[in-house]
């Protein structure tokens, strides 16, 4: 996919040759003013004339008509240089790979170095142009009738990079290019079908990425789960016909199995509400209501990929959340696997459930720390939005942290509060040690307190990317539907998580 070159050989055929300006008041420099003097000044005229522009994000296509080896160049304008960061060169990249996808061209050369700032080097740029890469040209897998003519996909890309550090470079595409497939893999995941993706299908998929990476896999069956008393999980999946999975993977980056990450992804393929049945609206689309194992998912492939140092145990409670005589109900009591008793108030806050089972089953793994992630709530998203995700936490190192990789893969997160009255709201039952729905008010704290209290003493942060996981538009990295959301951010926790920060 990725070739590297450390110049740019003119004399050499092209199909396309890319080039970022930035704004500037003096006249073009380096191969922008190398190219221009061999097409008589045509690129100076055309910026005098206004049809080249260097404001960002807007590109220029410009055919040479046979004058120069190169068949035509894509001037990508970049706004003021001092402006310019990791995320908005990703921004542009994104943009300029649509346009090429869009024009059905195979073939590209990208001078790295043109795109280069003080405050975004060389293996920076790569990581944001391979990242972008990945994530802009990705197309939602649908179920049409497809007409016989193949599409056209970028094949070739031949990175240019004007420096002698060229392992430094590869590093950064390969990074980069795992981050953004990563991603494309959860958002995959997520816009699955639900009579497709079961929590069985789910399973044989983590067993396909545990074959390829060389994780450890331990899929417990539902007898499995009876035995082991996970009666907050199994509780969920009484109406069901599909059986539940609990699917564990391990990735061993140390020597020991010490100070181990275990990332917690709620994994239910669809969710009707149960007995406390969603209005007919808002029942679509709960498909996605698995958006947090596909995060998990997601990330241990781009674990797999980078292979860091570090030793993570990934946990997702699986089953959908279905109507039968059999389902449970309201004013139900369960025991979960930690023991602690359970009153059912709403059966639509399921996720909880599984995930309270996930977390215990977790730290029976050796979790030192844990991070769970889920659609947990609409209330998160009266809150936040659908561009931050909300968080909580009982730890405040953990979550600077989490909170630092949020920043450098631009998925925003907003801590919200957990108060002792929080606790003592999710405590509050005559006939259990917990309830699993207090009421609307403060709703996505209180599924969170929740949870907290299952993760107990273990330094623990919460993800709530009910209004991040899917998006109705489209974007310079990828289009409407499910986002992928978070899976770059726990990787990248993972990769630079240090004990005790």
């Amino acid at each position: 996919m990725f070739n590297v070159h450390n110049q740019l050989e003119l004399n050499e055929k092209h199909e396309t040759l890319v080039i970022g300006l930035y704004q500037q008041n003096s006249k073009l420099s380096g191969l922008a003013a190398e190219l221009d003097n061999q097409l008589d000044g045509q690129i100076t005229e055309l910026m005098k004339a206004g049809d080249l522009s260097t404001k960002r994000k807007l590109i220029t296509k410009v055919h040479t008509l046979g004058r120069l080896t190169i068949k035509r160049i894509y001037f990508v304008g970049l706004g003021k240089e001092k402006e310019i960061k990791f995320d908005s060169i990703r921004e542009v990249f994104g943009t300029l790979f649509k346009a090429i996808q869009d024009a059905k061209i195979q073939d590209v050369t990208i001078a790295l170095d043109t795109f280069v700032t003080d405050n975004v080097d060389q293996s920076e740029a790569a990581h944001a142009l391979a990242e972008a890469f990945a994530l802009s040209t990705y197309k939602i897998i649908d179920y049409k009738q497809k007409a016989n003519d193949p599409e056209k996909n970028i094949e070739k890309i031949h990175v240019v990079a004007n420096t002698e550090e060229m392992d430094e470079i590869k590093s950064g595409l390969e990074v980069g290019y795992a981050f953004g497939m990563g991603t494309n893999s959860a958002r995959t995941l997520t816009n699955m079908p639900p009579n497709l993706l079961t929590a069985t299908e789910l399973a044989a998929y983590s067993i396909e990425l545990a074959e390829k990476y060389q994780f450890e896999v331990e899929i417990l069956e539902k007898e499995e789960m009876e035995r082991l008393g996970m009666g907050a999980l199994l509780a969920v999946n009484k109406g069901s016909e599909e059986p539940p999975k609990m699917i564990v993977l391990k990735y061993q980056g140390k020597e020991e199995w010490t100070d181990v990450i275990g990332l917690v992804g709620k994994g239910i393929t669809y969710d009707t509400g149960g007995y406390s049945i969603k209005p007919k609206d808002g029942i679509v689309g709960m498909k996605t209501d698995m958006g947090g194992a596909a995060a998990v998912l997601g990330a241990m492939e781009i674990i797999g990929e980078i292979k860091p140092e570090q030793n993570v145990v990934a946990v997702i409670p699986s089953t959908d959340n279905m109507i039968s005589g059999g389902a449970f109900k309201p004013d139900d009591v369960i025991v979960s696997l930690s023991g602690k008793t359970i009153e059912v108030l709403n059966t639509d806050a399921e996720g909880r459930l599984a995930l309270a089972d996930g977390i215990t089953y977790a730290k029976h793994h050796g979790a030192d720390y844990l991070v769970d992630i889920a659609t947990l709530t609409g209330g998160v998203i009266i809150a936040l939005g659908t561009e931050t995700t909300g968080a909580m936490t009982n730890n405040e190192e953990l979550f600077e942290q989490v909170l630092q990789a949020s920043h450098e893969c631009t998925e925003p997160i907003w801590r919200l509060p957990i108060t002792e009255k929080d606790k003592k709201r999710v405590r509050n039952s005559k006939m259990a040690d917990l309830n699993n729905s207090p009421g609307r008010e403060g709703h996505a704290i209180m599924a969170g307190t929740f949870i907290g209290e299952f993760a107990e003493s273990t330094p623990w942060v919460h993800l709530d990317i009910a209004g991040t996981a899917t998006t109705s538009k489209d974007s310079d990295l990828g289009p409407e539907g499910a986002t992928g959301v978070m899976a770059r951010t726990l990787a990248a926790f993972v990769e630079r998580f240090e004990k005790g920060k």
